[in-house]
């Protein structure tokens, strides 16, 4: 290197904004001899072992050079050196090692196509022939400098410089003699010459908030125990099975004696235990992906590989899915890739430019959530996705991924006034990229782990949102209904005087029920900002309430579809939920909320024990009206039905008022056995209905050949099974 050109470049060391410190730094061969150049800004002096004269300081600067015989240094060498304090450090020069990243690594990663692009970028732990320490790589294409800073180098981005691997735009070094629990972040020079430091985008732990360093993780050492699950899981038909999700939110459903998080370890036990005696098949998390604010409830995500250490580290998330299997309960996370926070420690503007979003606002920034939209177009930004969801599947041996907002990713003009967006290449309101990314996820983690499921939360008339990516669809196992919600809450809510005027809210559903495969969700939404608790929004004096919260879930539970109910609602909890506060479990020393919880076990317990409740919620046939036009007295009743052709008969009173000799239409003759009834003294009702068998009579009535008359509890729901 000519004398011009080689101090231009120890001036940009100096400057920090050389973009290849390795030119500079490390071990070098000049023409028979060997050089070994390094920058250490807290040196007094500075030693290699095997060589008895101490570097030499270029004056005036913080380098220190050895020159001599290439035979009395190695390619890797240590180096012990003393600081103003006398305090002695010794380790290898991270400039003496190769690079590390394969090309095919980085080539698959620029293709969008490395799944597994989570175990190449971030801080592991790695070794380089016999050295032991940290490989670090990020991507930031459009930085002029790149560092690493951390509690190990006094966060001084001067220090570790990382190498650039060109077109990639990909950075890495590795750094021998780093261990796990070591703080870090990336520094990065823009373009523009301003400093940021930022978070890993990649980092699998962080600090508890407000602290937000990355830590860099231990390998897991947990043993997996749910071989069972995990097969029975990879050869099972989930369209046949039966699927009743309860949705959680950790921070707040229970807290420990001073108020404390409780750890994920603790969690598993109370929380398996309890959905276990619920009757759930699985639980649903609201995002446990790092986050900031306790208040986005994980909706705004800035660790995309990272379980909160709010509850624990990743071995404690293992352990509690592990527990949870083995148990016999699935596990699905909310995870959101609509959009991220525009944190200054984050994703946004993460090398000085657009890089993870767009760079213009109509299209790269959501107006009502103050939040950035992830640039789908780029094969970086889609495979950084992938492969998170990749990394929670494969990982935690998670169940399923509830994705988040996908209306607000499926159209360019979502929640946008007329100007405030722009077209698709045809002219549409369609975001292509988006589309184009959701169906190659969907067929990733369907073809990479059987059995799976991807769940969207769509609340437009995108069509075919969980059909076959090969007839047409998005490829998504199911879709919220959340229509047939806002629906069935709009007339529940309706004082019942008024219901025969609103009839159709009820019904409607089933022309579009088994268009796609849906979950009914009565979800974290529909309990927070003024929307009151599910109790309140029922109308009239406390008995009307709960009878009405009870012939809901009792609605819920026989309808087509999968269910979906939020933690607090299954005992009735009578205030709004928050965050910043754990569930009113006081509540259960009153009968009333015992009552409702015993029913939301029941009702679990029939649903998964029924076939006819369950086998065909997805296809027409599994369901029959009997009757759907007796508005003027707010009663339905319908038939579910099984493969084997089994059937239960479901009545549903919305009024207050008894009904006797209520006559219904059978498909056949015999007698039948009310199975449930949520009027029942166990639940906290009036007890009224039908005792022992009812039998069919010959009776043609509501085009069926038989019929039976019946008495119906007020405010009530029935479940009626044919007498083998």
């Amino acid at each position: 290197m000519e004398k011009h050109s080689l101090e231009e470049s120890l001036i940009r060391i100096l400057e920090s904004r050389h973009h290849d410190p390795f030119e500079v730094l490390g071990r070098h061969t000049q023409g028979k001899h060997a050089l070994v150049r390094l920058f250490l800004p807290y040196a007094e002096e500075v030693n290699i072992p095997g060589i008895t004269e101490p570097l030499q300081r270029i004056e005036g600067t913080d380098f220190f050079e050895w020159y001599g015989a290439p035979e009395q240094i190695p390619e890797r060498y240590q180096v012990h050196w003393r600081d103003a304090d006398g305090v002695l450090h010794s380790g290898y020069d991270p400039y003496c090692f190769p690079p590390q990243l394969r090309e095919f690594d980085l080539h698959l990663f620029g293709q969008g196509k490395h799944w597994h692009a989570y175990r190449v970028f971030g801080a592991h732990p790695h070794s380089v022939e016999g050295a032991s320490g940290i490989l670090f790589a990020v991507w930031a294409p459009n930085a002029d400098r790149v560092s690493v800073i951390g509690d190990f180098n006094r966060w001084d981005g001067r220090v570790n410089p990382l190498r650039n691997r060109g077109g990639s735009g990909v950075w890495e070094l590795f750094i021998p003699d780093l261990a796990p629990g070591t703080l870090y972040r990336f520094e990065l020079r823009a373009k523009n010459g301003d400093v940021l430091v930022k978070n890993d985008p990649f980092a699998t732990q962080f600090q508890m908030r407000p602290e937000n360093a990355g830590v860099i993780s231990a390998p897991s050492v947990h043993q997996w125990g749910d071989e069972a699950w995990m097969s029975a899981r990879a050869n099972s038909n989930w369209q046949r099975a039966a699927m009743s999700v309860y949705e959680v939110h950790l921070g707040s459903w229970q807290h420990g004696d001073q108020g404390e998080f409780l750890n994920y370890r603790e969690l598993a036990l109370r929380l398996g235990a309890y959905v276990s005696e619920l009757g759930f098949t699985h639980i649903e998390l609201l995002p446990i992906t790092e986050h900031p604010f306790d208040g986005s409830w994980g909706y705004q995500t800035t660790g995309y590989f990272a379980p909160s250490s709010r509850f624990g580290d990743g071995d404690d998330f293992r352990f509690f899915v592990d527990h949870m299997h083995q148990l016999g309960i699935g596990v699905i996370l909310d995870w959101v890739p609509a959009h991220f926070p525009k944190d200054a420690h984050a994703l946004a503007r993460f090398d000085g430019s657009a890089l993870y979003e767009h760079e213009d606002p109509r299209r790269g920034e959501h107006r009502d959530w103050g939040t950035l939209i992830f640039n789908y177009g780029r094969e970086e930004v889609r495979n950084f996705l992938l492969t998170s969801a990749v990394y929670w599947l494969e990982e935690f041996h998670l169940d399923g991924l509830r994705v988040d907002a996908v209306a607000s990713m499926l159209y360019l003009d979502y929640s946008r006034d007329a100007g405030d967006w722009i077209p698709n290449k045809y002219g549409g309101r369609e975001n292509l990229e988006a589309v184009e990314f959701l169906r190659h996820l969907n067929s990733v983690t369907h073809d990479r782990f059987p059995g799976t499921l991807t769940i969207a939360e769509e609340s437009t008339a995108w069509p075919q949102v969980s059909r076959p990516i090969w007839l047409g669809g998005l490829g998504f196992s199911m879709k919220w209904n959340m229509g047939w919600m806002h629906d069935t809450l709009s007339y529940l809510t309706k004082d019942p005087v008024y219901r025969h005027y609103h009839h159709d809210l009820l019904t409607f559903g089933l022309l579009y029920a088994f268009t796609e495969n849906f979950v009914l969700p009565f979800s974290h939404d529909e309990v927070v900002h003024g929307k009151g608790s599910m109790l309140d929004k029922m109308p009239g004096d406390d008995w009307q309430r709960f009878a009405s919260l009870r012939l809901l879930y009792g609605y819920l539970f026989t309808y087509p579809g999968r269910k979906l109910l939020f933690m607090g609602s299954e005992f009735a909890q009578g205030r709004e939920w928050s965050e910043a506060r754990a569930l009113d479990w006081y509540l259960l020393d009153y009968q009333r909320h015992r009552g409702m919880r015993d029913l939301v076990s029941q009702l679990n317990k029939l649903y998964r024990e029924i076939p006819a409740l369950h086998e065909l919620d997805f296809e027409g046939s599994g369901f029959e009206w009997i009757d759907c036009h007796d508005a003027s007295q707010s009663v339905l009743s319908y038939l579910r039905w099984a493969v084997d052709g089994s059937f239960v008969v479901v009545i549903l009173n919305f009024t207050p008022v008894p009904r006797e000799n209520y006559r219904i239409g059978l498909p056949q003759a015999g007698a039948l056995r009310e199975v449930f009834n949520s009027d029942s003294v166990f639940y906290g009702g009036s007890n009224l209905g039908n005792e022992g068998l009812v039998e069919s009579q010959p009776v043609s009535w509501m085009g069926q050949p038989q019929s039976v008359e019946l008495t119906l509890p007020p405010l009530g729901m029935l479940i009626l099974q044919p007498e083998v």
